[in-house]
């Protein structure tokens, strides 16, 4: 038998390994490798059902159910606040009565006894409209008692209030209710020259008598008060001096001998401190104005225990070599050519008032009295 070429022989005939080999066929690594990344041989194998995603159970709640905004926050907690505090007022008695503090309004004292504020208005006899004072007790319950609220020192009370009659004169209403005539003037904006008509309201500062001392009719032959001067009623009459108004007017006509001013000099102090001061000492008047002379202490004329002093004051007025305020302020000798003015522009020079008219209808009751007096 002749053999076959080894060239042409199979490899399927070729002589195998052992027969244990041949049970495992070859299998290429490229093959291999693909197989155990499909399988994902870096962990165990699941089943097809378990390797399904889950249903996510963190998603978004809807915007209705979302957090509310810092601003939303701070509102429902400032209006939680209101109401938890409301509801401990609404436990607690609000006191009978309450002291009006700087800064109060009906409002807010009605909303923080948790009253209403018509309840609180009707209880005090209040509008809404009224406007309330430190100081002022206000009932709020009904077994409260009220006390009237402290009047403003700028307020005239309603009791200070003269209807003219017919007749009447500015003067003779100042005369009447003991004040002077300037200050009627000033609190009812009218000068010297002006004309009041009856039944026309005129305001009578504070200070004065709630009611006339005495009838506000002219009586030019009824005698002075203690206190007050008759106003001239022309500049030609002479009016009668109190004791008291004497004793000042006396003073300020020593100063003026002393310091060596002529009598025309004098005669100007005298009018000036008549229509200042009506020559009364007062311990207030415009302002902080203090004195016969009505001088200012805000002004730099000295302190209102200084001008409080007659002589003191009318040295002041008097001023020149002897003025004890010399460089603050000035007096009649320190004004060039006082000796030529009237007597009511040398006053204004040194007063300088706002009615710089009003001291000529006292010349000749000042004239007067300097030569009874001096």
């Amino acid at each position: 038998m002749t053999a076959e070429p080894i060239a042409r022989r199979a490899w399927w005939t070729r002589p195998g390994p052992p027969a244990a080999r041949r049970s495992n066929p070859v299998v290429p690594l490229v093959l291999a490798s693909t197989l155990a990344i499909t399988a994902n041989l870096s962990g165990a194998v699941q089943p097809a059902e378990a390797a399904k995603p889950k249903p996510r159970t963190d998603e978004r709640p809807p915007v209705a159910d979302r957090g509310k905004t810092v601003r939303e926050a701070f509102e429902e907690a400032r209006q939680a606040a209101k109401t938890a505090a409301a509801a401990i007022r609404a436990t607690l008695s609000p006191p009978a009565t309450y002291t009006v503090q700087q800064g109060d309004t009906l409002f807010a004292i009605a909303e923080r006894y948790d009253l209403k504020l018509a309840q609180m208005l009707a209880l005090n006899g209040l509008s809404w409209r009224t406007a309330l004072v430190p100081g002022q007790v206000l009932k709020l319950t009904a077994a409260g008692p009220v006390t009237p609220p402290p009047p403003k020192a700028e307020v005239v009370p309603q009791e200070q209030r003269h209807t003219v009659a017919v007749g009447e004169t500015l003067s003779a209403i100042a005369t009447a209710y003991d004040v002077h005539l300037s200050w009627i003037l000033s609190a009812n904006g009218l000068s010297s020259s002006s004309i009041i008509y009856p039944g026309q309201v005129i305001v009578i500062p504070a200070g004065a008598p709630a009611t006339p001392v005495k009838s506000a009719q002219p009586a030019a032959a009824a005698p002075p008060t203690a206190t007050s001067l008759q106003i001239p009623a022309s500049a030609a009459d002479v009016v009668a001096l109190t004791a008291i108004q004497q004793a000042n007017a006396k003073i300020i006509i020593s100063i003026g001998r002393q310091l060596g001013v002529p009598d025309y000099g004098i005669v100007v102090a005298l009018a000036a401190a008549a229509q200042e001061s009506q020559l009364r000492n007062l311990s207030g008047g415009d302002r902080d104005s203090v004195g016969i002379f009505q001088q200012r202490p805000s002004a730099g004329w000295g302190t209102p225990a200084q001008l409080g002093d007659v002589a003191y004051a009318a040295k002041l007025f008097f001023g020149g070599a002897s003025n004890p305020n010399k460089g603050n302020t000035r007096g009649l000798l320190d004004i060039a050519g006082w000796s030529s003015m009237t007597v009511t522009q040398a006053a204004q020079a040194v007063q300088n008032s706002a009615y710089p008219n009003a001291y000529a209808k006292w010349e000749a009751s000042a004239r007067a009295w300097l030569k009874d007096l001096g």
